[in-house]
């Protein structure tokens, strides 16, 4: 099956595939691993590589992703004195020993990129700063050792700390959420990294089924790169299923679908997945230009404007952005009309023809 998701998810365009490491899963009974079969996680990094894409590896060891406990195996909480996610020196033992299981075995592999494999970034926890203020100085205290154990691990790549908004230097917060265009990290050294644009939702028993155009999703990743985004994560653009009692929290539904651009059976979703594989492309054709400079702000109108990235003073790339949600709007850039529908982003790699508008979808 994963050779398959993988292959669709290269043709639609993607470059680095993100997947959590269930600690339940790897460490059914303490110090008992499992790491064969479906949980093979080495023959899935190099399924990946294989297939000439990159990795993030989310090793929380804390997932969330409405998956039973979180991720953590149920033995973990009859240990005597343990107290989760907070400054509690039994805790920390356990979740460092599995950090270290994980990381040592990619190293064993050679599977980060230092050493010729596709791992390039790391995640420590996950969403922590939702829940950081309700645990105190404790919780401030377990970022900061957190921060410190993930770094020790020397991976020779870059760690990440989702929705972490206080994350220690070297360590890189990153955005989750529908929208992360005006997103800024805690630092100018760190990139400004998206790692959860949700396609969708999840499902809930008595709820309606999510669902999010691809026109906002579109428009969503669009103004993410037009004001200097990085590295965008779709969750999900595969979900699958999570059969058995493995899907967590009150009314979760075992369909993990959330109207990603492959769905829950492993087919692709149209017009979500064609339609995201041509804003990659588009996005792809302004390379030289998105890694060149920083973006220069140009008003075109009452919410409207335009982005540009120059390579040199006649050669640039171009985004030019409706965010009025209602109404379309015709726009002067350079001495060119263009046409922006409400709540678009037009794409021009050259700064004079779109090749790409998130609001247009082929039928």
């Amino acid at each position: 099956m994963w050779p398959e998701i993988i292959r669709l998810s290269k043709e639609g365009g993607l470059d680095v595939i993100e997947t959590y490491v269930f600690w339940n899963n790897h460490e059914p009974e303490r110090g008992q691993y499992y790491f064969e079969g479906r949980f093979d996680l080495v023959k899935f990094v190099k399924t990946v590589q294989e297939a000439g894409l990159l990795v993030h590896l989310r090793i929380g060891p804390y997932a969330c992703a409405e998956w039973n406990y979180g991720g953590f195996p149920m033995w973990l909480h009859f240990l005597p004195g343990i107290q989760f996610r907070t400054n509690n020196a039994i805790f920390k033992n356990e979740m460092k020993r599995f950090l270290a299981k994980v990381v040592n075995l990619m190293k064993e592999e050679r599977l980060f990129a230092s050493q010729g494999g596709p791992i390039i970034l790391a995640q420590v926890e996950n969403e922590y700063g939702n829940v950081e203020s309700s645990y105190g100085q404790p919780g401030e205290l377990y970022v900061q050792w957190a921060a410190k154990t993930a770094v020790s691990l020397n991976t020779t790549v870059p760690w990440v700390m989702c929705a972490q908004g206080d994350a220690p230097d070297p360590i890189i917060n990153t955005c989750n959420g529908f929208y992360c265009d005006q997103f800024t990290p805690n630092s100018p050294s760190k990139p400004k990294m998206w790692t959860e644009n949700y396609s969708g939702w999840f499902l809930s028993f008595g709820y309606p089924i999510p669902y999010r155009p691809v026109e906002d999703l579109a428009f969503s990743v669009a103004r993410f790169f037009e004001y200097g985004g990085t590295f965008q994560n779709y969750y999900m653009y595969f979900g699958g299923t999570n059969f058995g009692r493995t899907a967590g929290g009150p009314l979760v539904a075992t369909s993990y679908d959330y109207d990603a651009p492959i769905d829950e059976y492993g087919f692709i979703r149209q017009p979500k997945w064609g339609h995201l594989r041509d804003l990659h492309k588009a996005i792809k054709l302004c390379e030289e230009y998105l890694i060149s400079s920083d973006p220069t702000l140009e008003k075109l109108g009452r919410n409207l404007e335009a982005h540009v990235y120059y390579k040199s003073s006649n050669s640039c790339a171009a985004f030019l952005a409706n965010f009025d949600s209602i109404s379309d709007a015709r726009v002067t850039f350079k001495g060119n009309e263009y046409f922006l529908p409400a709540w678009s982003v037009s794409i021009l790699p050259d700064c004079k023809n779109v090749v790409f508008n998130t609001a247009k979808v082929p039928e």
